[in-house]
């Protein structure tokens, strides 16, 4: 595999840093090539502005336009075009991010907005001219892993948590973002009680991610439906015999 790993967190000793180090090693050590974004390393600039799309100040920023021109033309900022050119090369993209707030860390949700932009990952037509989305995409061919950590034990993170079940919080990054661009995306590592982990809770942390990273290759992907399956109608909505009655985030699973 090329594994593209994406990494934020801004302490190389914390928990995070120790978990992607171990798994980098383990993949380069069953002979996977990988590259690594490390975002608080790189100083990544996680604010959309009109300078990353080379647009003129003097003209209303159209933040989708704008991005598709730069894009178009090649006048994208150096630090986004790299990001991109990553992720062409690789065909497996690794997430990783400790859970703040419900969400991922700012600066990887500005990864995401300045990266992910109009005519690159999303805004495309496909063959037949038709848009493309949900399983079709940029990064159709290509396999994706979120590998999470939460401060709080796993149990507040399942059905009846008050957190709320964990994949139902990972749904727009999994579902509605890397899913949507094409990627088979794989059921997410999730390790929970971080905040109170010893070193020998994090050895074995890694024991289970090392086995998740090395299994890439044939584990099951998330069974989202997709876009052109025929599950949705031409307004992209469940048609009334698909889960007939249900509603929320889970119908979207076949």
């Amino acid at each position: 595999m090329n594994v593209l790993w994406i990494l934020a967190h801004p302490e190389p000793r914390s928990l995070n840093g120790f978990l992607a180090a171990e798994g980098q090693r383990a993949l380069r050590g069953d002979g996977h090539e990988v590259e690594v974004s490390d975002l608080y390393a790189m100083g990544w600039n996680p604010v959309v502005d009109a300078h990353g799309y080379a647009h003129d100040p003097a003209e209303r920023f159209r933040v989708a336009a704008a991005a598709k021109r730069a894009f178009e033309s090649g006048a994208l900022g150096t630090d986004i075009r790299a990001e991109q050119e990553k992720i062409d090369r690789a065909d497996t993209i690794v997430v990783q991010f400790p859970m703040w707030w419900f969400g991922m860390p700012a600066i990887l949700k500005g990864w995401f907005d300045r990266v992910w932009l109009q005519g690159y990952a999303y805004g495309l037509r496909g063959p037949d001219g038709e848009w493309v989305g949900y399983g079709d995409g940029f990064l159709a061919g290509k396999r994706a892993l979120a590998v999470v950590t939460t401060g709080g034990p796993a149990w507040l993170y399942g059905g009846r948590g008050i957190h709320g079940a964990v994949d139902e919080l990972l749904f727009p990054l999994q579902h509605g973002t890397l899913f949507y661009a094409g990627a088979e995306v794989l059921p997410p590592v999730v390790i929970s009680g971080a905040d109170r982990f010893t070193p020998r809770e994090g050895e074995q942390a890694a024991v289970v991610l090392r086995e998740r990273l090395l299994a890439i290759p044939v584990t099951e992907p998330i069974p989202y439906r997709r876009q052109n399956g025929g599950d949705y109608g031409d307004d992209l909505v469940l048609r009334p015999e698909v889960a007939p009655g249900a509603t929320g985030l889970g119908v979207h699973l076949a």
